[in-house]
């Protein structure tokens, strides 16, 4: 019977084995415990809620993002190194990289062989950094790139806080400021290893402004090549090529070239301040080149100075020392702008071996420059003291010897200048009364002389198409009965014309261009007034032909032409002695007849004392033009004055102001020069005896009835008419015309 308890269930004991005690399972540690529990809690939040399975994402695309971060920078640096490894290989060695110019360098030589302009670019090699004064390194280093010897080629700081500061200017972040080191700038400077191909359609110039270009593309191919530099050369070595081929102004390509052409001193004798003016003129060479505002340079190198002394490179006593005494350009270098006369040589030569030269070429010219100097003042000092303050009226002068060659040139009223408008050589005006002498030429190298008289009265002409053409005199009077000479003196206007048709006007004309008139002469009777243009350059030389004793000049300034360093010349002289044009015995006629405009007529102004000088006045109409040209035994001179517009000039006259102008000027170029008397025949009183028929002309002056003068005094005589049976129609023309119009009728 049951006893009320649920029976044990149990095994059957298997035989001959006991069944194994239960061993007690050993106590966990505490800290094995926390351990579980601290790997199992997270796994519990991983798997729990809507929470962690945007943890768990956000996980795997931080772990993604990294990922391909992390290859494209492998890719990136390798990209980087291989295009930097690609450059390195293209780097040629330093001494190939020094001199980069395109073009060549002028340098022109005045009459002494000294310098006096430089065109082109200049350049003077730097070898190596030794070569330069420390302050011209220690300048540059602090203006341009303080941490140059610290980094690689690339200052990612300085990149940084250009784009700062450009942005807070309110510009572009690659605009303006570049951030860029030296090494890049040098770069930069070889247009990033493309060379400049003459054939690319672009000029030197589109070519410099391409490589300066700021793009995105551009400053990262420029960080590589940067980056090639300082692994191909040494520090010393990237300032080298930088110092050569900088543009510092004037053209001056390289810090040796700019020490020359502003200092005119060696770079390695540079003090802290003249280091100074040379390393400001990299921000912007022209606007601070000390010959275009040395003020400006001055204060730009104060800053210099400034970083230069932040940085321990000078002392505060240097500092205060190049404060209290600025760089100054040297005396030579404030000239060597060559102004109008360099721009006029450089015009003379072929442009392949000046403007456009590829080499370095030497130019020996013409210039004196104390002459320069001298025609320079006489001007400036003109100006200042008789022209009103404000007056825009402009004056030129040309100074030369007698067989044309150009020892001056004042092409305005600004002389520093190059490639200005050249009013000496460029501007073609109306000559005026400084013509005439021309017509008396013709006439004297006909056989007449400078005593035969023409009556100065109204008269008139008729020109065919036109009229009646009638001349004036310039005081509105007329003198009656007068001799060539005192026609010229007094510079009459009717006894001028008169002359004109009675020798012919092709006479006249051929006679003013073979003396180097160039220019298109008038065809009718104002031919003799001087209605035709010419310029200044042109006028002076046919005066040099007076003087020279009636051979025309070709005027020049070059007088030869050679490849630096090369012996034998390219070039010779480009002027100098033409063909006679008049005898030499007329044109010594002509030389006392132009001596007494200056003794006693309308160019009393142009006096030079005791010294014999000659000349004409000349004033054209409405008083456009005035001109003054005349000569000493040594020099000849030309001074025009006008306005560029064509303006007429109030109150001046060629015997005004341009003769004073031209006294002052020949009397600073002859100071301390011997007195010499002019190359002139003083005519003598002659009474014409009746020739006999069929006789040939006599080189005399021609028979009118009238007054006629001696040098010293006047007598009256009545000669007979010379009569003789004309040759030809050409000269029963020419004797009616004579008879008509030198005979005192119309």
């Amino acid at each position: 019977m049951s006893s009320g308890k649920r029976p044990t269930l149990s095994g059957e004991r298997r035989a001959g084995k006991a069944a194994p005690k239960r061993q007690p399972k050993p106590a966990k540690s505490k800290p094995a415990r926390a351990a579980r529990r601290s790997r199992s809690a997270p796994a519990r939040r991983r798997r729990g809620g809507p929470l962690g399975w945007i943890a768990a994402f956000i996980r795997l695309l931080m772990r993604v993002i990294f990922g391909l971060v992390f290859r494209t920078a492998l890719i990136v640096c390798l990209l980087i190194a291989g295009a930097v490894g690609y450059y390195y290989t293209t780097l040629p060695p330093v001494e190939a990289l020094v001199d980069g110019r395109a073009r060549g360098s002028v340098t022109l030589l005045d009459r002494n062989g000294d310098v006096f302009a430089w065109r082109g670019e200049q350049f003077d090699t730097i070898t190596s950094t030794n070569d330069v004064n420390p302050n011209v390194v220690n300048a540059v280093v602090a203006t341009e790139d303080r941490r140059f010897f610290r980094h690689f080629g690339v200052s990612p700081r300085g990149v940084a806080s250009a784009m700062r500061i450009n942005m807070r200017e309110g510009r572009g972040p690659l605009s303006g400021h570049g951030g860029s080191t030296l090494t890049q700038q040098t770069a930069k400077l070889l247009c990033l290893g493309d060379p400049y191909d003459p054939d690319s359609g672009m000029s030197e110039a589109e070519y410099e402004e391409d490589c300066r270009r700021t793009t995105v593309g551009r400053k990262i191919k420029e960080a590589i090549y940067a980056m090639a530099m300082e692994a191909r050369y040494t520090k010393e070595e990237i300032l080298t090529i930088y110092l050569n081929r900088a543009y510092l102004g004037g053209g001056a390509r390289g810090f040796a070239a700019a020490a020359e052409r502003y200092f005119g001193a060696h770079v390695s004798q540079l003090d802290p301040a003249q280091s100074a003016m040379l390393a400001g003129l990299l921000v912007a060479p022209s606007r601070y080149a000390p010959t275009s505002s040395l003020e400006r340079a001055q204060s730009r190198a104060e800053t210099v100075i400034r970083l230069m002394y932040e940085q321990d490179y000078i002392t505060a006593a240097e500092r205060d020392e190049a404060w209290a005494h600025p760089a100054e350009l040297s005396a030579a270098a404030e000239a060597r702008a060559g102004g109008y006369f360099a721009d006029w040589v450089m015009s003379s030569g072929p442009d392949f071996l000046t403007r456009n030269t590829t080499e370095d070429v030497v130019i020996g010219t013409t210039l004196d420059q104390r002459i320069q100097r001298a025609a320079e003042g006489a001007l400036a000092d003109i100006f200042e003291e008789k022209v009103r303050e404000g007056s825009e009226a402009e004056a030129a002068i040309v100074v030369m010897s007698a067989d044309g060659a150009v020892r001056a040139m004042v092409g305005g009223r600004r002389s520093k200048v190059s490639g200005a408008f050249n009013r000496a050589t460029m501007a073609k005006r109306q000559s005026g009364s400084s013509f005439k002498p021309f017509i008396y030429a013709a006439a004297l190298d006909m056989g007449h002389s400078p005593l035969a008289t023409v009556v100065d009265e109204p008269w008139c002409i008729n020109v065919p198409g036109s009229g009646q053409y009638c001349p004036k005199n310039y005081t509105r009077d007329f003198k009656g009965r007068v001799t060539l000479a005192d026609a010229l003196k007094d510079s009459l206007n009717v006894p001028a014309v008169k002359v004109s048709e009675a020798v012919g006007r092709d006479a006249v004309r051929t006679v003013a261009e073979q003396f180097g008139i160039v220019s298109d002469l008038a065809n009718g009777p104002a031919l003799a007034l001087g209605a035709s243009e010419t310029s200044l350059l042109e006028m002076t030389g046919a005066y040099a032909g007076i003087l020279n004793g009636g051979r025309s000049v070709s005027p020049y300034g070059l007088l030869e032409l050679r490849i630096q360093g090369e012996g034998e010349a390219l070039m010779g002289q480009d002027g100098g002695y033409g063909e006679r044009v008049i005898s030499e015995h007329a044109a010594r006629e002509l030389v006392w007849m132009m001596s007494r405009v200056i003794d006693g007529g309308t160019g009393g102004r142009a006096k030079l004392g005791d010294r014999p000088a000659a000349g004409k006045t000349g004033t054209t109409s409405a008083a456009r033009d005035a001109w003054f040209v005349g000569f000493t035994a040594d020099y000849v001179a030309g001074v025009w004055m006008g306005y560029d517009d064509n303006t007429p000039l109030s109150g001046v006259t060629g015997g005004g102001l341009p003769a004073e102008i031209w006294h002052e000027a020949m009397m600073r170029v002859h100071e301390g020069m011997e007195v010499r008397p002019l190359p002139m025949d003083v005519p003598q009183q002659q009474v014409a005896a009746p020739a006999p028929q069929q006789q040939q002309p006599q080189q005399q002056a021609p028979v009118y009835q009238g007054q006629t003068q001696t040098a010293g005094n006047q007598q009256q005589y009545q000669p007979q008419q010379q009569q003789r049976q004309p040759d030809n129609i050409g000269e029963r023309i020419l004797r009616d015309v004579l008879g008509t119009i030198l005979g005192g009728g119309n």
